[in-house]
């Protein structure tokens, strides 16, 4: 069980803040074509993965890593400082 979080328009348009996921996901990038494959709400959320960013155990890490290991996955949009 890996925990997801969602931040932002994310969880807008995915309708939670987090979950836990069961999953066989070896990557990042696994565990999303896992989650649109579940309902439009997530195929929407995660349409476009240039416009979000992943963290894995609150470090911010690329779509190709790997989730061994990993108890929680964030995903959210860009920040801009200011």
């Amino acid at each position: 069980m890996i925990d997801v979080l969602y931040f932002a328009w994310v969880r807008e348009r995915i309708g939670v803040p987090r979950e836990q996921v069961d999953t066989t996901a070896a990557t990042v990038v696994d565990l999303v074509e896992e989650l649109k494959a579940r309902e439009p709400r997530y195929e929407a959320a995660f349409a476009d993965l240039r416009a979000l960013r992943v963290a894995l155990d609150q470090e911010l890490s690329d779509f190709d890593a790997s989730l061994a290991g990993v108890r929680e996955v964030a995903f959210f949009p860009p920040m801009t400082g200011g």
